[in-house]
């Protein structure tokens, strides 16, 4: 794995959309020896987050760089205003300077691609899993809603006119597959498949109120 580069905030002061996810990733190389006060002090600072509005959950990735661990923290937020509002909260910057003199390279942190958010946990930022692989994984879980949510929604769909419409009726079924893929099918699949995305990466999943 290369060594690491310190990184400079990259959030956008865009406004959020409407259900927009937000990826965080948090990357800190642990200074030899002090492995343990690092995971007390990461458990504390993800217990905080898990309490802040418009925390999703939190993956963390343990792994190596330049041979000290390098622990990788994705959380997830419903907006961008509710990711700045956390990076700019007095609780994380006095957590994080308390952990200052652990780490190797300071506090780094990056807004993730979008598109990738799903896979994001799952390795370094700078290399996800192939593209191949992703692929496999969202066609496993879109295949089954287009077949399966429009015969769900038929019998309700012929129950009205309006309903029945052809513009209305593919509204109703596509933001039922967006919403039931995004917050639910995504998350899991990519915890089942993860030893197969990534395999060399020690990954673990936290939900809001559990684990930054």
């Amino acid at each position: 794995m290369p060594e690491s580069q310190t990184l400079e905030s990259t959030v956008s002061p865009a406004m959020p959309g409407f259900d927009e996810i937000v990826t965080l990733v948090v990357k800190h190389r642990v200074k030899a020896g002090q492995d343990g006060a690092y995971e007390a002090w990461l458990r504390r600072i993800v217990s905080v987050a898990g309490q802040w509005p418009g925390h999703l959950g939190v993956d963390v990735v343990r792994g190596k760089q330049g041979g000290l661990s390098l622990f990788t923290c994705v959380l997830r937020f419903c907006s961008t205003e509710a990711m700045q509002r956390w990076l700019d909260s007095p609780e994380r910057r006095e957590l994080v300077e308390e952990a200052a003199p652990l780490l190797a390279d300071g506090d780094q942190t990056e807004v993730a691609p979008h598109k990738e958010f799903w896979f994001a946990p799952l390795a370094d930022a700078a290399t996800p899993p192939p593209r191949w692989k992703q692929s496999v994984v969202t066609l496993l879980v879109i295949l089954p809603h287009t077949l399966l949510v429009p015969l769900l929604w038929g019998p309700l769909l012929q129950l009205n006119a309006f309903l029945s419409n052809y513009v209305v009726a593919t509204f109703l079924i596509t933001v039922t597959i967006v919403l039931s893929v995004v917050y639910v099918c995504m998350p899991l699949a990519t915890r089942l498949f993860a030893p197969w995305l990534e395999s060399s990466e020690a990954h673990e999943h936290l939900e809001p109120g559990h684990g930054q």
